[in-house]
């Protein structure tokens, strides 16, 4: 009944309720018994009389007269005692002993008491008069029990106001962990529809820290959610990209099994068409392993201080064949000073023979392909730019998504890939510390910003 984490907030604010009520109760119960409305209204009877004989004094009445008189009217004991505290009037000296000049009561003593000689309690108000005198008036201290007390002082009060106190207070206490707990509940229910595609957002309410933990449940859901639709696409694509070649394979490995291909240009042609298939699927495969070795962690990335000019010059003469063909130029442009990083040599070779072969691909003859360095803010930046056609804008914010290709007919040839290059261009500089960023415009040309951090660090394998 009381699993729920609601009822069990309930329940602890109202017990944390219930007790704060019983310690006011029984301070207020210790206080009335010591201080009990009866004494307060004695007391309140005395302050009266008191003022009664002032005034009959302050008419020219002797005080003694005025004290005789207030004593017979009002049934209480005036007593009149001089500067140095003796007694000189005593309204009840035949009846009772004598009562000492009251001293001075206690800082915690609520209820002015004095006890005669006998020992007797009595209630007093005492008053300087102008002429140095004290003017006592004294009442005996009414007895009363503790039931008395607790049945006309304590119980109406506590009936009156401790329960609409208590009432109001669990109402509160309710409301208050209802307030925390149905985000945590909704929460709740939808992580027991994890993994569901069809989950929404829950929506925040509750508390900041309630807010903040289903702002982060709602961002996890978006990542879960963008991983599914990711690996979804990868397995599609994955599906696509096999599935041109293997038909080529299949289709001409046919035509020379039942002799379709029975010349021997043909059979050359065939074979030719297998064995290129063949290899680009083995480099597909080859890119997704180097991919998911990234994604795990596993990879080995080896730091050690690289030549970044001689590494830019090494890919700039790879690519010479391809670009006198092409009619491009290639430069490469790195300050004498900025020559030496700390990285995976081979890793970032791998990084810039993407980027220009995308360069090359996309950069009409006579164009220029530039590879420069720089430093900016602590960072060593490397720019592989191109004069070619450009990316659309629309397609700039998925460039580096796996198999995605700015050509949405995806067709084939010689300038269209499997778009997983610049994808594990992306996790290379990421396992060095570092990004990758875009900037194109059609028609101008495409530039791509590999920042790497300036390590001081030699020799260290790096296992992700």
């Amino acid at each position: 009944m009381f699993s729920s984490l609601r009822s069990r907030l309930w329940l602890s604010y109202a017990f944390i309720i219930v007790t704060a009520l019983g310690v006011v109760a029984m301070v207020l119960f210790i206080y009335l018994l010591r201080n009990p409305f009866l004494y307060r209204q004695t007391s309140e009877r005395l302050k009266a009389v008191q003022a009664v004989v002032l005034q009959r004094e302050s008419q020219s009445q002797p005080v003694s007269v005025a004290a005789q008189e207030a004593s017979r009217t009002f049934n209480v004991r005036v007593l009149l005692y001089s500067k140095d505290r003796q007694l000189i009037l005593d309204t009840y000296s035949t009846q009772e002993v004598p009562l000492s000049f009251p001293e001075q009561r206690l800082i915690l003593r609520k209820t002015p008491i004095v006890r005669d000689e006998n020992g007797a309690s009595w209630l007093y108000s005492v008053e300087k008069l102008p002429d140095s005198t004290y003017l006592v008036i004294a009442s005996p201290r009414p007895r009363i029990s503790i039931f008395n007390i607790f049945t006309d002082d304590f119980l109406p009060l506590i009936l009156q106001s401790g329960l609409i106190a208590l009432l109001l207070s669990l109402v509160l206490a309710f409301l208050f962990a209802r307030w925390i707990a149905d985000p945590l509940q909704k929460v709740m229910l939808a992580v027991r529809n994890l993994p569901s595609a069809e989950i929404k957002p829950v929506e925040t309410s509750g508390p900041h820290e309630i807010q903040e933990l289903t702002r982060a449940f709602n961002d996890m859901i978006a990542r879960m959610q963008a991983s599914q639709k990711s690996q979804r696409e990868f397995v599609a694509n994955v599906s696509h990209e096999l599935k041109t070649p293997l038909t080529s394979v299949q289709g001409f490995a046919q035509a020379m099994l039942d002799g379709t291909a029975d010349t021997s240009d043909a059979r050359q042609k065939a074979a030719q068409v297998i064995y290129d298939e063949s290899g680009r699927m083995q480099r597909m495969v080859l890119d997704l392993l180097d991919l998911a070795r990234l994604d795990a962690g596993t990879a080995d990335i080896t730091m050690s201080p690289v030549n970044m000019f001689g590494l830019l010059q090494a890919v700039a003469e790879k690519f010479a064949p391809q670009s006198q063909r092409a009619g491009v130029d290639i430069k490469v442009d790195v300050a004498a000073n900025l020559q030496t990083i700390t990285a995976d040599g081979d890793r970032l070779a791998q990084v810039f023979t993407n980027l220009v072969d995308n360069a090359l691909k996309f950069t009409p003859r006579g164009g220029l392909i530039s590879l420069h360095v720089s430093v900016a803010n602590g960072e060593m930046l490397v720019s592989v730019s191109d004069t070619g056609t450009g990316i659309p804008v629309e397609a700039q914010a998925h460039i580096f998504d796996r198999f995605y290709q700015a050509d949405p007919a995806r067709k084939g040839g010689e300038k269209h890939g499997a778009g997983l290059g610049l994808a594990i261009a992306h996790e290379i500089v990421q396992a060095h510390g570092g990004r990758i960023n875009v900037r194109s415009r059609l028609g101008e040309g495409t530039s791509f910003d590999v920042f790497l951090p300036l390590s001081r660090h030699t020799g260290k394998q790096v296992h992700r």
